[in-house]
This record gives structure tokens, C-alpha cells and sequence, in this order.
């Protein structure tokens, strides 16, 4: 067993229930840039958790949203380096890596007339506002889509505004996108109608990718009970994510 940080941790060794999915692409691990992790330490806790839990590779999604989350290469590459010089090092198989959550609104338009970060290749992870969709969101996927993107929204089942109009998942996926359901929302972490979209959308088939949307402790308390919930253990072992699909995150 290694450590990182200064303190020796103790905390029970996790089954590897992630190890069929293998690659996570939806967490907030680098350190003090958003309402994720707030140090290096913690980052390298969590990082090291998830690999107990079977995951080999981490593509990390530092929120992109300008009003409150200015972020860019220049503001997330120092960062990033501080927790890499620790992983090199004691954890050198892991592969870990960054790309961004977009927060698409005006300023997302601005963004797109440069290249975007992307999780592999030209997948790129987007959200909306919780509240509702913007209106010029079609227009935007659209032009994602025609500068050889392929946009992934994050966790759609935790839009509310859908859950009454099912069909609006069905546009979203006409309109190029492919899905991303959160972790914890099979849990009914996020509340009951949350977890209620999240296993129609998979018994429909419609999800692509899973991610943990890991922020801060109270996430990594709840990923750790999973193994204890038998049936969404077989969920995550029968389901055809695409997580494992990405192999190219240079």
C-alpha cells in the first residue's frame, strides 16, 4: 500500500467495481479552481480511492464557466502539475489527465471560436443550467458538431425540467449529443426523481458514458457504499458504457 500526502490514511480497501468501466471522465480533482477539490492532498486521496475502486484512467473536468469559474489551460496546467509530480512518481500506471466541464451560455460561444479541451479525441463534456435549457443550445451543439466535436452533456437525468417531457432527452440526442449519467444519480443521491430519470434513460438505452462528478468528501463517502447495493453493482456490470472506449487521452 502507498500514501500520499503527509499523514498516514486509514480507510478499508475498496472492491474494484469500476474495473469493467474503466475510465472515468466526469470528477473535479484539480486542486482550488472550482467548487471541487481545495488541495493537492485531497486530490491525491480521491485519485488514489477511485483507483482502488478499479479505475485505471481519469480524465478530470474542472468547471469552464466565466461568471464564476474563468478557467483555461493557463489557470489549470499549474495545478494539474502540482498533483502529476506526486503520481509520476508513486503511481506512475494511472493515467490522469484533464479536459473541462463547459458551462454552454454566450460566453461558451466565444470559447468555441478556439480549440476546446476535450476528454479523448474530439469528445467534449457541456452542461446546461439547471433551471432550464438555454435557447440557443441547439444552435451551439450544432456548431459543436460542426467543427468535428461530439458533445457529451453531463448528467441530464439532474435536469428537472425534463423529467415531465421525456422527449426532450430524445432532442437532445437528435441534436448530436451523447449522454453522460452521474454515478450517484442511481443512487438517489441527488433525490428520487433524479434517480428515476437516470434508470429510464438506461433501461432506453439512451446513456453513453458514466462518470463519478466527484467534488468533495460527501461524494467520495457515498461512491464508497456502493458495493453494498447489489443491484446497481449488476447494473454497472451488464451496461454497455462507452467509458472503456476511450483509449487515446493524450
Amino acid at each position: 500500500m502507498f500514501f500520499f500526502g503527509k499523514k498516514k490514511e486509514s480507510h478499508k480497501i475498496l472492491t474494484p467495481f469500476l474495473s469493467a468501466i474503466e475510465t472515468d471522465i466526469h470528477s473535479h480533482l484539480i486542486p482550488g479552481v472550482d467548487d471541487g477539490v481545495p488541495d493537492a492532498d485531497t486530490s491525491l486521496r480521491f485519485i488514489r480511492q477511485l483507483q482502488e475502486m478499479g479505475l485505471r484512467k481519469i480524465v478530470t473536468t474542472p468547471h469552464i464557466m466565466m461568471d464564476r469559474y474563468p478557467n483555461s489551460v493557463k489557470t489549470l496546467a499549474g495545478p494539474y502539475q502540482e498533483v502529476m509530480r506526486v503520481l509520476s512518481v508513486q503511481h506512475p500506471e494511472l493515467q490522469f489527465r484533464y479536459a473541462a466541464e463547459y458551462y454552454m451560455d454566450e460566453q461558451f460561444e466565444l470559447l468555441m471560436q478556439s480549440p476546446l479541451l476535450t476528454l479523448s479525441g474530439r469528445y467534449v463534456l457541456v452542461e446546461v443550467s439547471f433551471i432550464m435549457a438555454p435557447p440557443q443550445m441547439h444552435r451551439w451543439l450544432f456548431e459543436l458538431v460542426a467543427q468535428g466535436y461530439v458533445p457529451v452533456l453531463a448528467h441530464p437525468e439532474r435536469y428537472n425540467y425534463c423529467h415531465k417531457n421525456f422527449a426532450a432527452y430524445e432532442q437532445f440526442k437528435q441534436w448530436g449529443c451523447l449522454l453522460q449519467v452521474n454515478l450517484l444519480s442511481l443512487t438517489g443521491y441527488y433525490g428520487k426523481s433524479v434517480q428515476q430519470a437516470a434508470e429510464k434513460l438506461m433501461e432506453q438505452k439512451m446513456i453513453d458514458f458514466i462518470g463519478t462528478d466527484l467534488h468533495h468528501d460527501k461524494h467520495m463517502h457515498a461512491l464508497c457504499q456502493i458495493p453494498e447495493n447489489r443491484k446497481l453493482l449488476k447494473t454497472l456490470e451488464q451496461y454497455p458504457f462507452k467509458n472503456n472506449t476511450l483509449t487515446h487521452l493524450d
